[in-house]
C-alpha cells in the first residue's frame, strides 16, 4: 500500500481527528510515564490542533487540523523515499509540488523539518496527503513510486497509518497488546472511542497503576472530556 490506497481508505477529517484522539487519550492512560506513542495537541497554534505518531526510533507522523481542513505528514526513516537519500536532502518528487496553498505553512513547518549538513530545514517526510474542507476525498501528489526494494509499502503508509485507516477497537487492542503488553477490555476502549467522559474507575480498570487527577492536564491537552 502507498499514500494513494491510504488516501482512499483514510474517513472523512471530523472521524480521522476523533480517532486520533482517542488513540492519545488511551495511550497517556497506559503510559503515564510518557512513553506514549501518540497523541494529540488541542492548542497548537491559531485555529490549529496537531495529532501526532513517533514510535521513538525515528519514524513519526504528524496531522494538523486547520480552519481549512487538515494536512498530513509522515517520515519512515527507513523508506527508499526518505530525503535523506538524496544529495540536496529535497522531498521526493511528486510528494509536496500540489500542496494547496492553505497548507503551504505546514510543508515549512520547523517542528516538521530536519537540519542538512549546512544548517539548513528540510521536511522530513516520506508521505505526504491533505483534505480541504469541501474536498470529497484525500488527495496526493502525484508520485512514481521507487520499484524496489519496498514495493509493497515503498513511503511506509501502510505500516505507519494502518490504525489510523482501520479505525476500530479491535485495531488498538491489538496495538496495545503488541506495544504495552497488556489486554484492554474491549469495553473500555469503545468507551474512550466513543469520547465518553473518563472517570476514575474507568481509568483504574484501564492501568490499576494510574488515576484520573494524573492525566487531569494531558486530558485537557488532548480536549478530550473528563469527570
Amino acid at each position: 500500500m502507498t499514500a494513494v490506497d491510504l488516501a482512499r481508505r483514510l474517513p472523512d477529517i471530523a472521524t480521522v481527528r476523533a480517532l486520533s484522539q482517542s488513540f492519545a487519550v488511551l495511550d497517556a492512560i497506559l503510559s503515564p510515564e510518557g512513553y506514549a506513542t501518540y497523541a494529540f495537541t488541542s492548542r497548537w497554534g491559531e485555529g490549529e490542533e496537531l495529532a501526532s505518531m513517533n514510535n521513538g526510533s525515528g519514524d513519526e507522523y504528524s496531522i494538523v487540523f486547520t480552519p481549512a481542513g487538515a494536512f498530513i505528514r509522515g517520515f519512515d526513516h527507513e523508506s527508499p523515499m526518505s530525503p535523506f537519500g538524496d544529495d540536496d536532502f529535497g522531498t521526493w518528487p511528486g510528494l509536496i509540488e500540489s500542496v494547496p496553498q492553505e497548507f503551504a505553512a505546514q510543508v515549512a513547518e520547523p517542528a516538521f523539518c530536519q537540519y542538512d549538513l549546512t544548517g539548513g530545514l528540510f521536511l522530513a517526510a516520506t508521505v505526504c496527503m491533505w483534505r480541504l474542507n469541501g474536498d470529497p476525498a484525500w488527495h496526493t501528489g502525484d508520485i512514481d513510486f521507487p520499484p524496489a526494494p519496498r514495493t509493497d509499502d515503498p513511503d511506509g503508509s501502510t505500516w505507519m497509518f494502518d490504525l489510523l485507516a482501520d479505525g476500530t477497537p479491535k485495531a488498538y487492542r491489538a496495538y496495545a497488546a503488541d506495544y504495552f503488553e497488556v489486554d484492554v477490555d474491549p469495553a473500555n476502549v469503545q468507551h474512550v472511542f466513543e469520547h465518553r467522559p473518563l472517570t476514575t474507575d474507568l481509568v483504574r480498570r484501564i492501568n490499576s497503576d494510574t488515576d484520573l487527577a494524573a492525566l487531569t492536564e494531558t486530558l485537557e491537552t488532548i480536549g478530550y472530556p473528563h469527570a
